[in-house]
């Protein structure tokens, strides 16, 4: 089964939302385990699940389907949303603001009690089918206004907020996902925290726990912790020299 460590309540919340049919939003910084709680939560709950990765050019016809010529004839072909209405599946949109706004309007029937999907192009409405959850994640703040989830549509989910999880806790992910010592796991959850406090002074984004993790399996796999440090806590964070400088110094104030 897929790891996932429990910080709060959200299991108890999301097996709560999936029983009485409501759909969930889950908001949080990139990296901090939305995307492994929804494959967690998809074993747990013994349903498919089909993820969309959303990116500006996703159209609400790749999420329902289109016509397509097959062989000289043409074939209906359903997209991932009609086929998990048709599966009774979890759709799970990741980063959905980054799609085309027709995306969010399609799934307003699929949000309220219809629960229904109409494909004019067949001619027909499609009623979802057991089990069909809608399960949208953006990250707050991280996007452009622009592309800020509307409030109309949020009040359409029941939301889960997820953070980074309280440093003991972090290690032992960190620990648990790569295979690496505990010490290491440790320290590296150390120098991760530290760089968000970065942010305050320049730097986009701070080490996630996804890339600490990733740090973690490269030194689990033979690399010494300052390379396997400066390939993802400097290399994955910035190109800018000055901010590269500070990083590599924190690195070495905490690995000595």
């Amino acid at each position: 089964m897929v790891y996932y460590r429990p910080v709060h309540n959200e299991v108890q919340l999301f097996e709560l939302a999936a029983k009485m049919r409501l759909p969930v939003l889950l908001k949080g910084p990139t990296g901090c385990g939305k995307t492994r709680f929804v494959r967690y939560m998809a074993e747990r709950l013994n349903r498919p699940l089909i993820t969309v990765a959303c990116q500006e050019d996703l159209s609400a016809a790749d999420l329902t389907g289109r016509f397509t010529l097959e062989g000289g004839s043409t074939v209906w072909r359903d997209g991932p949303l009609t086929t998990a209405l048709r599966q009774g599946a979890i759709c799970y949109l990741d980063e959905v603001v980054e799609a085309r706004p027709d995306v969010l309007t399609v799934l307003h029937p699929l949000t309220d009690d219809r629960r229904s999907l109409p494909l004019e192009r067949l001619g027909e409405e499609l009623h979802a089918k057991d089990g069909f959850l809608v399960v949208i994640s953006y990250n707050p703040g991280y996007q452009s206004v622009t592309k800020e989830l509307k409030e109309s549509t949020r009040q359409r989910f029941v939301s889960l907020r997820f953070d980074y999880p309280p440093e003991a806790v972090e290690a032992e992910i960190v620990a648990a996902e790569s295979g690496c010592a505990p010490d290491v796991a440790r320290r590296l959850v150390s120098l991760g925290r530290a760089s968000r406090n970065l942010r305050a002074h320049g730097l986009a984004e701070g080490a996630s726990t996804r890339l600490m993790v990733y740090a973690a399996r490269l030194v689990a796999g033979g690399l010494s912790l300052p390379e396997a440090c400066e390939s993802t806590l400097v290399g994955s964070l910035t190109d800018d020299p000055e901010m590269s400088k500070a990083l590599r110094e924190l690195i070495r104030s905490v690995l000595g």
